[in-house]
Protein backbone atom coordinates (compact mmCIF):
# COMPACT_ATOMS: atom_id res chain seq x y z
CA UNK A 1 0.00 0.00 0.00
CA UNK A 2 1.27 3.49 -0.91
CA UNK A 3 2.28 5.72 1.96
CA UNK A 4 3.67 9.25 2.03
CA UNK A 5 6.80 9.19 4.08
CA UNK A 6 8.72 11.99 5.76
CA UNK A 7 11.36 10.46 7.96
CA UNK A 8 15.06 11.02 8.45
CA UNK A 9 15.73 7.68 6.77
CA UNK A 10 13.96 8.89 3.63
CA UNK A 11 16.08 12.04 3.58
CA UNK A 12 19.20 9.89 3.85
CA UNK A 13 17.98 7.67 1.02
CA UNK A 14 17.26 10.66 -1.20
CA UNK A 15 20.66 12.14 -0.41
CA UNK A 16 22.20 8.91 -1.67
CA UNK A 17 19.87 8.30 -4.63
CA UNK A 18 18.94 11.72 -6.03
CA UNK A 19 21.96 12.90 -8.07
CA UNK A 20 21.57 16.62 -7.41
CA UNK A 21 20.35 16.47 -3.82
CA UNK A 22 23.22 18.67 -2.60
CA UNK A 23 22.29 21.34 -5.14
CA UNK A 24 18.82 21.78 -3.64
CA UNK A 25 18.07 24.37 -0.99
CA UNK A 26 17.08 23.11 2.48
CA UNK A 27 13.48 24.10 1.71
CA UNK A 28 13.50 22.14 -1.57
CA UNK A 29 15.03 19.14 0.18
CA UNK A 30 12.29 19.27 2.80
CA UNK A 31 9.58 19.52 0.13
CA UNK A 32 10.98 16.49 -1.66
CA UNK A 33 11.38 14.47 1.52
CA UNK A 34 7.84 15.16 2.70
CA UNK A 35 6.16 14.45 -0.64
CA UNK A 36 7.81 11.30 -2.01
CA UNK A 37 5.84 8.08 -2.02
CA UNK A 38 7.63 4.82 -1.26
CA UNK A 39 6.47 1.63 -2.91
CA UNK A 40 7.47 -2.02 -3.00
CA UNK A 41 6.70 -3.51 -6.41
CA UNK A 42 6.48 -7.30 -6.88
CA UNK A 43 8.18 -8.76 -9.93
CA UNK A 44 5.94 -8.74 -12.99
CA UNK A 45 3.79 -5.80 -11.88
CA UNK A 46 3.08 -3.13 -14.50
CA UNK A 47 3.24 0.18 -12.65
CA UNK A 48 2.89 2.63 -15.53
CA UNK A 49 0.61 2.29 -18.55
CA UNK A 50 1.48 4.86 -21.16
CA UNK A 51 -0.59 8.02 -21.17
CA UNK A 52 -3.21 6.50 -18.88
CA UNK A 53 -1.42 7.79 -15.80
CA UNK A 54 1.11 10.42 -14.83
CA UNK A 55 1.81 9.82 -11.16
CA UNK A 56 5.34 11.14 -11.10
CA UNK A 57 8.99 10.28 -11.54
CA UNK A 58 10.27 6.89 -10.46
CA UNK A 59 13.53 6.79 -8.50
CA UNK A 60 14.78 3.22 -8.08
CA UNK A 61 15.99 2.40 -4.59
CA UNK A 62 16.66 -1.26 -5.35
CA UNK A 63 15.60 -3.88 -7.87
CA UNK A 64 15.06 -3.58 -11.61
CA UNK A 65 12.42 -1.91 -13.79
CA UNK A 66 11.82 -2.42 -17.48
CA UNK A 67 10.57 0.47 -19.61
CA UNK A 68 8.98 -0.62 -22.87
CA UNK A 69 6.72 0.53 -25.68
CA UNK A 70 3.67 -1.32 -26.90
CA UNK A 71 2.38 -1.49 -30.48
CA UNK A 72 -1.28 -1.42 -31.43
CA UNK A 73 -0.97 -5.13 -32.14
CA UNK A 74 0.30 -5.80 -28.63
CA UNK A 75 3.98 -6.36 -29.47
CA UNK A 76 6.42 -5.14 -26.81
CA UNK A 77 10.01 -3.99 -27.04
CA UNK A 78 12.22 -2.90 -24.17
CA UNK A 79 13.50 0.67 -24.53
CA UNK A 80 15.75 0.70 -21.47
CA UNK A 81 16.11 -0.78 -18.01
CA UNK A 82 16.22 1.10 -14.73
CA UNK A 83 18.68 -0.06 -12.12
CA UNK A 84 19.40 1.18 -8.60
CA UNK A 85 19.71 5.00 -8.54
CA UNK A 86 18.13 5.36 -11.98
CA UNK A 87 15.21 7.72 -12.64
CA UNK A 88 12.34 7.28 -15.07
CA UNK A 89 11.46 10.66 -16.52
CA UNK A 90 8.88 9.47 -19.04
CA UNK A 91 6.62 8.16 -16.28
CA UNK A 92 5.85 11.86 -15.76
CA UNK A 93 6.02 12.96 -19.41
CA UNK A 94 2.72 14.85 -19.01
CA UNK A 95 4.59 17.61 -17.21
CA UNK A 96 7.03 18.09 -20.10
CA UNK A 97 5.81 20.59 -22.67
CA UNK A 98 5.23 19.20 -26.19
CA UNK A 99 6.41 15.71 -25.24
CA UNK A 100 3.96 12.83 -25.34
CA UNK A 101 5.84 9.57 -24.97
CA UNK A 102 3.70 6.53 -24.24
CA UNK A 103 5.81 4.16 -22.23
CA UNK A 104 4.97 1.21 -20.01
CA UNK A 105 7.00 0.31 -16.93
CA UNK A 106 7.15 -3.16 -15.39
CA UNK A 107 9.11 -4.59 -12.47
CA UNK A 108 11.63 -7.08 -13.86
CA UNK A 109 12.55 -7.97 -10.28
CA UNK A 110 11.05 -7.15 -6.89
CA UNK A 111 11.70 -3.42 -6.69
CA UNK A 112 11.75 -0.69 -4.04
CA UNK A 113 11.27 2.79 -5.40
CA UNK A 114 10.32 6.34 -4.58
CA UNK A 115 7.72 8.22 -6.61
CA UNK A 116 8.21 11.97 -6.82
CA UNK A 117 4.71 13.36 -7.52
CA UNK A 118 4.40 15.21 -10.81
CA UNK A 119 3.27 18.51 -9.31
CA UNK A 120 6.17 18.48 -6.82
CA UNK A 121 8.78 17.85 -9.48
CA UNK A 122 7.22 20.48 -11.75
CA UNK A 123 7.53 22.99 -8.91
CA UNK A 124 11.17 22.05 -8.35
CA UNK A 125 11.89 22.52 -12.06
CA UNK A 126 10.45 26.01 -11.88
CA UNK A 127 12.37 27.06 -8.77
CA UNK A 128 15.67 25.24 -9.20
CA UNK A 129 17.99 25.75 -12.15
CA UNK A 130 19.88 22.61 -11.06
CA UNK A 131 16.72 20.49 -11.33
CA UNK A 132 15.82 22.01 -14.71
CA UNK A 133 19.31 21.32 -16.10
CA UNK A 134 19.35 17.81 -14.66
CA UNK A 135 15.95 17.09 -16.24
CA UNK A 136 17.17 18.25 -19.65
CA UNK A 137 20.27 16.07 -19.35
CA UNK A 138 18.20 13.07 -18.28
CA UNK A 139 15.76 13.58 -21.14
CA UNK A 140 18.61 13.80 -23.65
CA UNK A 141 20.15 10.63 -22.25
CA UNK A 142 16.88 8.70 -22.52
CA UNK A 143 16.28 9.85 -26.08
CA UNK A 144 19.82 8.74 -26.94
CA UNK A 145 18.92 5.29 -25.65
CA UNK A 146 15.81 5.29 -27.83
CA UNK A 147 17.87 6.23 -30.89
CA UNK A 148 20.42 3.53 -30.05
CA UNK A 149 17.58 1.00 -29.90
CA UNK A 150 16.26 2.08 -33.30
CA UNK A 151 19.76 1.68 -34.74
CA UNK A 152 20.01 -1.82 -33.28
CA UNK A 153 16.68 -2.87 -34.77
CA UNK A 154 17.38 -1.40 -38.20
CA UNK A 155 21.03 -2.27 -38.70
CA UNK A 156 22.08 -5.11 -36.40
CA UNK A 157 21.58 -8.80 -37.12
CA UNK A 158 19.27 -10.56 -34.71
CA UNK A 159 21.90 -13.08 -33.63
CA UNK A 160 24.10 -10.21 -32.40
CA UNK A 161 21.18 -8.55 -30.60
CA UNK A 162 20.33 -11.82 -28.89
CA UNK A 163 23.95 -12.36 -27.85
CA UNK A 164 24.04 -8.82 -26.43
CA UNK A 165 20.87 -9.50 -24.47
CA UNK A 166 22.09 -12.81 -23.01
CA UNK A 167 25.35 -11.24 -21.88
CA UNK A 168 23.52 -8.30 -20.28
CA UNK A 169 21.10 -10.68 -18.57
CA UNK A 170 23.99 -12.71 -17.21
CA UNK A 171 25.37 -9.56 -15.56
CA UNK A 172 21.93 -8.76 -14.09
CA UNK A 173 21.53 -12.29 -12.70
CA UNK A 174 25.20 -12.50 -11.70
CA UNK A 175 25.09 -16.04 -13.05
CA UNK A 176 25.67 -18.08 -16.19
CA UNK A 177 22.20 -19.55 -15.75
CA UNK A 178 19.35 -17.31 -16.90
CA UNK A 179 15.89 -18.21 -15.54
CA UNK A 180 14.02 -16.61 -18.43
CA UNK A 181 11.55 -17.85 -21.02
CA UNK A 182 11.78 -17.50 -24.79
CA UNK A 183 8.56 -15.46 -24.64
CA UNK A 184 10.09 -12.98 -22.18
CA UNK A 185 13.18 -12.56 -24.38
CA UNK A 186 10.91 -11.93 -27.38
CA UNK A 187 9.08 -9.23 -25.42
CA UNK A 188 12.38 -7.53 -24.58
CA UNK A 189 13.64 -7.64 -28.16
CA UNK A 190 10.39 -6.84 -29.95
CA UNK A 191 10.10 -10.02 -31.98
CA UNK A 192 8.18 -13.30 -32.08
CA UNK A 193 8.87 -16.13 -29.65
CA UNK A 194 9.45 -18.47 -32.60
CA UNK A 195 12.28 -16.25 -33.86
CA UNK A 196 13.96 -16.35 -30.44
CA UNK A 197 13.53 -20.12 -30.20
CA UNK A 198 15.09 -20.74 -33.62
CA UNK A 199 18.10 -18.55 -32.84
CA UNK A 200 18.58 -20.12 -29.40
CA UNK A 201 18.53 -23.56 -31.01
CA UNK A 202 21.26 -22.35 -33.35
CA UNK A 203 23.24 -21.03 -30.36
CA UNK A 204 22.75 -24.46 -28.76
CA UNK A 205 24.04 -26.20 -31.88
CA UNK A 206 27.08 -23.92 -31.82
CA UNK A 207 27.58 -24.84 -28.13
CA UNK A 208 27.18 -21.25 -26.95
CA UNK A 209 24.19 -22.08 -24.71
CA UNK A 210 22.40 -25.06 -23.21
CA UNK A 211 18.60 -25.01 -23.25
CA UNK A 212 16.28 -26.40 -20.58
CA UNK A 213 12.70 -25.94 -19.39
CA UNK A 214 13.90 -23.79 -16.53
CA UNK A 215 15.95 -21.33 -18.55
CA UNK A 216 19.18 -20.89 -20.50
CA UNK A 217 22.69 -21.85 -19.46
CA UNK A 218 25.51 -19.87 -21.05
CA UNK A 219 28.06 -22.49 -22.08
CA UNK A 220 30.64 -20.41 -23.94
CA UNK A 221 31.12 -16.77 -23.00
CA UNK A 222 33.94 -16.34 -25.50
CA UNK A 223 31.77 -17.25 -28.49
CA UNK A 224 28.94 -15.02 -27.31
CA UNK A 225 31.34 -12.12 -26.80
CA UNK A 226 32.80 -12.62 -30.26
CA UNK A 227 29.33 -12.52 -31.76
CA UNK A 228 28.39 -9.48 -29.67
CA UNK A 229 31.52 -7.63 -30.82
CA UNK A 230 30.79 -8.10 -34.51
CA UNK A 231 30.03 -5.00 -36.56
CA UNK A 232 26.77 -4.16 -38.27
CA UNK A 233 25.49 -6.43 -41.00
Amino acid sequence: MDATVSTNSVAKDLQDLFPIWNKLTPEEQQTLTQSVIERKIPQGTVIHKGSEDCLGLYLVKGGLLRAYILSEGGKEITVYRLYERDMCLFSASCMLNDIQFDIWVEADKDTDLFIIPTHVYRQLMQTSLAVANFTNQLMASRFSEVMWLIEQILFQRFDKRLADFLLEQSVIENSTFLPITHEKIARHLGTAREVVTRMLKYFHTEQMVLLSRGGIQIANYEKLNELSAQSKS
